[in-house]
Formats: C-alpha cells, sequence, structure tokens
C-alpha cells in the first residue's frame, strides 16, 4: 500500500478538445493508430438522466497518441477507431459497464485487460477506480462529476477534466496489476476472466419489470396492482418516446399513491401529489387513460400477489425444512469456500457465480464439473470450487425417493374373493359356508333359526 496520496488534478498531458466532427475523427484514429501498447478505455452515460444508456462521451488514450474525448452522441458511429486499433489490448475498470454501450457505437475489442477484475482477484480490499490508483500509483482522482447529465451540450470544463483523469493512468494501472498477477501466480485467472466478460452474453429481459416499482409491497389487493402495472408501462412508453428516464416522467411515489387512492374520474387522479403538480397535469389526460384501462380489466386479468419466479430453486431460506440434506450441503460448501476465499485471497463471489454454485448444490448431480462447466464456470474455477461441493454431495447425499404407488388396474372377480352382495354390480354368486355373513344383508339366514 502506498503510504502518500499525491492529488491528481489535472491529466498530465492536459484536457484536449472534444472530438466532435468527421474530420476531427479521422484526425484521432490516426494519432491512435501511431501510439503504442495498450489502449486506455472509459465512457461516460446519462444515467437517471435519459432513457437509453447509450455512450455520450467515450475517453481513450494510448502512449504517444495522449488523451482523445469524443463525443459519440456527435459521432455514434465509431467503428473506425474499432479498425484501427483491431489489434491492440484495450484496458477498462470495470469493463462490463462499458462495453455494452461501446458496442452500440461499434467498439468491440477482442482483448481486454480489466483492472478492476485484476484487483479483486488480487483481493484488493477496495475496488473503485480511485481506490485502485491510489494503491497501485500512489495518485488521488477527484470523483465528484460521476454522476451527471453527460448528454448535455457543451460539457463543461470541468467535467472534461474529470473525464480525462479516468484513462490518463489507467495503463500505468494496468501494468502494475499485471506485474503483482504475476508474482502472485494469478495472471492467467485474470486473463480468463477478461475472457469471460467479452464473452457474456447480453442479461436476458426481466419479466414483468413494473414489480420494481419502489413501494409495490404495500400493495395487497391485485387490481390496485393492475393500475401499477398500467402507469408504468405508460410511463416507460412516454420516457422512452422523449429518451428522458422513466423515473423523471414520473417518480414511483406518484404510481403508487394512485393505486392506493384507486381515483374514478380524471379530476380524483389530478388531486392526488404529485399529479396536482403543474408539469404532470398537462398530462392527466394521458394518465387517467392508463389507469381507467386498468380499471376496466376484469379479475381475471389482474397481476397475482406474486411475480414470476426467476430462480427455478425453492428459496434457501425454506431448504433446511423441506430440503435438509442441500441445506447442509450449502452450509458446507458456503464454510470450506469462505476458507478458500481467505486462503486465495479471492473474494467468494469470484471464486464461482453464487447462483451457480447454490443450483449444482441443490440438484447434487453425479458430475459436478460437467454441470459448472455448463454453467459457465472457468476451468480455474471448476478446479478449486468442485472438489468442494463433491464432497459436500458425498456428505450430505439425498433421501432415495419412493416412486409413487401407480393405481392398479381393475381386477377380474374370482369366486374365491369374498363378494358382498349388497353392493351394486356384485356377481351373483354363492356365499361360502365357511365365510361370515352378516345377518343385517338380504338373503342373510336369521341367527335365531
Amino acid at each position: 500500500m502506498t503510504e502518500s496520496i499525491l492529488p491528481l488534478n489535472t491529466p498530465p498531458t492536459g484536457v484536449p478538445p472534444v472530438t466532435n466532427t468527421r474530420r476531427a475523427l479521422a484526425e484521432a484514429v490516426e494519432l491512435l493508430s501511431q501510439g503504442t501498447g495498450p489502449v486506455a478505455a472509459d465512457s461516460e452515460r446519462a444515467s437517471g438522466f435519459r432513457y437509453q444508456a447509450r455512450a455520450e462521451l467515450v475517453q481513450l488514450f494510448r502512449r504517444g497518441t495522449g488523451i482523445v474525448l469524443i463525443d459519440a452522441r456527435a459521432l455514434p458511429d465509431l467503428s473506425s477507431v474499432d479498425r484501427a486499433l483491431a489489434d491492440v489490448e484495450w484496458v477498462f475498470h470495470a469493463a462490463s459497464q462499458d462495453l455494452p454501450c461501446l458496442r452500440e457505437c461499434g467498439l468491440d475489442p477482442a482483448l481486454i485487460f480489466d483492472t478492476e477484475l485484476a484487483s479483486r482477484i488480487l483481493g484488493a480490499p477496495r475496488v473503485g477506480l480511485a481506490a485502485v490508483v491510489a494503491r497501485t500509483l500512489g495518485l488521488g482522482l477527484a470523483k465528484e462529476h460521476s454522476a451527471q447529465d453527460w448528454s448535455l451540450r457543451p460539457l463543461p470544463r470541468a467535467w472534461l477534466n474529470y473525464a480525462a483523469l479516468d484513462v490518463a493512468v489507467l495503463v500505468d494501472v494496468r501494468d502494475v496489476l499485471e506485474r503483482e498477477l504475476e508474482a502472485a501466480g494469478k495472471l492467467e485467472i485474470a486473463q480468463a476472466e477478461a475472457r469471460a466478460v467479452l464473452a457474456a452474453a447480453p442479461p436476458a429481459p426481466r419479466p414483468e419489470p413494473w414489480r420494481r416499482t419502489s413501494g409495490r409491497h404495500s400493495l395487497k389487493d391485485r387490481r390496485q396492482l393492475a393500475v401499477v402495472r398500467s402507469l408504468w408501462e405508460a410511463r416507460d412508453r412516454l420516457g422512452a418516446r422523449r429518451d428522458v428516464f422513466p423515473g423523471r416522467v414520473l417518480p414511483d411515489r406518484a404510481i403508487i399513491a394512485a393505486a392506493q387512492a384507486m381515483p374514478t374520474s380524471c379530476e380524483a387522479l389530478a388531486a392526488i401529489p404529485p399529479f396536482n403538480g403543474h408539469r404532470q397535469t398537462k398530462l392527466k389526460d394521458y394518465w387517467w387513460a392508463a389507469v381507467a384501462e386498468a380499471l376496466a380489466l376484469p379479475p381475471t386479468a389482474w397481476p397475482t400477489l406474486r411475480g414470476p419466479s426467476h430462480d427455478q430453486l425453492p428459496p434457501i431460506r425454506q431448504w433446511h425444512v423441506r430440503h435438509p440434506a442441500a441445506a447442509a450441503r450449502m452450509a458446507q460448501v458456503k464454510a470450506q469456500l469462505a476458507e478458500l476465499s481467505e486462503a486465495e485471497q479471492i473474494p467468494v463471489e469470484n471464486l464461482m457465480q453464487p447462483d451457480l454454485v447454490r443450483s449444482v448444490v441443490f440438484k447434487a448431480p453425479q458430475a459436478v464439473a460437467e454441470a459448472m462447466a455448463a454453467g459457465g464456470a472457468r476451468g480455474w474455477q471448476i478446479e478449486a470450487v468442485a472438489p468442494i461441493v463433491a464432497a459436500a454431495i458425498r456428505d450430505h447425499p439425498d433421501p432415495p425417493r419412493h416412486p409413487k404407488p401407480r393405481p392398479r388396474p381393475d381386477l377380474p372377480v374370482s369366486p374365491d374373493h369374498l363378494v358382498r352382495p349388497d353392493l351394486p354390480g356384485s356377481p351373483d354368486l354363492p356365499v361360502s359356508p365357511d365365510l361370515p355373513v352378516r345377518p343385517d344383508q338380504p338373503g342373510s339366514a336369521d341367527p335365531a333359526d
């Protein structure tokens, strides 16, 4: 750990002008192609301000080139940069956050180094960019402009300075981390994890995303949930059309307030805060149409109180009651993974994806390593974790499952079987003198005789 931290207030090479024309982009591409070594990359998005999480500003740095700031709103196609750097390693901090929006711009690196992932694998206690720069280089980065509306134009000078700093020393950080990974014998692990980030598929759309509305759990009536769903979907459509973050179109608290009040007219809805505000008053007919649509639904179309499960496994808190063997396996695996994490100085969540561990532990397959590989685990993860899970499966096997008895087909009636003549449809068979006959049945002999 570096003892003294020196503040880095401006990039050593200064803050360049923003590249926002095709001619300037062509010049930047030429400069980048003449540089040497890896290229550091970052992007700024207007998260929380715009509906689309597109790149608004792209920052690049390469030795021999310096810093390049590209206005991705003015220049949405950056494929020429990608072609110029096709064989170059790209350096990111938390690449999974930047790759989706950069790919939309035509930037699709084939090789990356992730300084956040490397820091995790090295067991660093703090892995934010400022903390990593401080630990590796002894420099202090200011992060006061991270949550700004980067879609604004022109961008303030202070913001551009902040953005340039994010890539100014990232290649230097990469070099220090690579040496540390080699010394720890973890360089191949870091490379495998970086390849996994590049190959990761986009996350599947969340089913029924309206259920994430803040405050929804306070509602216990399905018709109220129908109002929440309808308003949420109306808000989402309007946000997409205006390219405005939905929460800025209509806050969650307004949706919940409408569902609690269940207004029966446009005027009643317009009286509910914040629908009674100036901005929402202009949209009162739009919001009322969404509420009215929900109120007109039959009960069969109302949402269920509980949404669809995202996990095919039962809740882990229920395992000890319904699946005690699985609970015992999970407890054993959890304890041993904690020990392994401490010994290897790698966070438990990086040893293997927790959802995958839980799934394999619960299902207890015979081929543990194959199940982990099918779930996307890397080779080093399987080598480290599979023996732990396999041992837990051996120590706590599931009880044998007995098949449910199948209903037997009707058997033919045999004269050797006792047949009750009082039952409808019974064959007319003589009653054996050796079998007891109920005196209350028709045809029975009178015991007094």
